[in-house]
């Protein structure tokens, strides 16, 4: 667990891909208890630790999380994510394909199988289905791969894996959404990249990016996006 950024209201930590963020079934260490046990330790608290989690990655995905250290911290940023105000970007690897489009906004309606903890697109009238907008652009390329920046702008269950997989552009590793073949260390190759907003207490803007992850590709494709900048 690295912490990037910590006050007395928030913590917000950079994931590696394998970490849960919440506890399960699988009875892993989880984040959320990482940073109660980091806080207890530091500060000396007696007691049980307040952590909430304000949002989730799924468990082969690495990048930023933000934790509250208060309840009252965990319910304003629990309304800034619902009001939109939380401007987070990732970053995908997906395969070279013959496009030459270099971004777009793809909408789609989704629904999700909770018991093959997947999701799928589905036709617009399909009862429980949910509507799925994002936005992507092109920023890098390598011979077989490119790097989309995206930006979620509803926060469905596997959204950006389900979306990308329907534009024919699975995930590099994600298997579940058609990738055909996984990466050595159990990852897919999404990043939570970037987060941007106004603090709950302090109204300063926050911005944060996630360390590069030490893939070779990784360190290629961001090396060239930062190239063209």
């Amino acid at each position: 667990m690295k912490i990037l950024y910590e006050d007395n209201h928030l913590i917000i930590v950079s994931k590696l891909p394998g970490e849960i963020v919440h506890s399960d079934k699988t009875g892993d260490t989880s984040l959320e208890e990482m940073v109660a046990q980091y806080i207890k330790e530091t500060y000396q608290k007696p007691g049980n630790v307040f952590v909430g989690v304000v949002h989730r990655l799924d468990r082969p995905v690495g990048g930023l999380v933000i934790f509250a250290k208060t309840s009252k911290a965990l319910a304003r940023m629990n309304k800034l994510f619902a009001e939109g105000k939380v401007h987070k970007t990732y970053r995908a690897i997906v395969p070279q394909t013959a496009s030459q489009e270099q971004q777009g906004e793809c909408i789609d309606w989704l629904l999700r199988n909770p018991k093959q903890n997947k999701t799928y697109r589905v036709t617009p009238n399909t009862p429980g289905a949910k509507q799925a907008h994002l936005r992507w652009r092109l920023i890098a390329t390598a011979e077989r791969y490119q790097l989309l920046e995206i930006e979620l702008l509803t926060g469905r269950h596997h959204q950006i894996r389900a979306q990308l997989s329907g534009m024919n552009r699975p995930i590099k590793g994600d298997l579940k959404y058609g990738a055909p073949r996984s990466n050595p260390d159990g990852s897919i190759s999404l990043l939570s990249y970037s987060v941007r907003f106004e603090h709950p207490v302090s109204h300063q803007e926050i911005y944060l990016e996630a360390p590069v992850p030490k893939d070779k590709l990784w360190q290629l494709l961001m090396a060239r996006a930062e190239e063209k900048k």
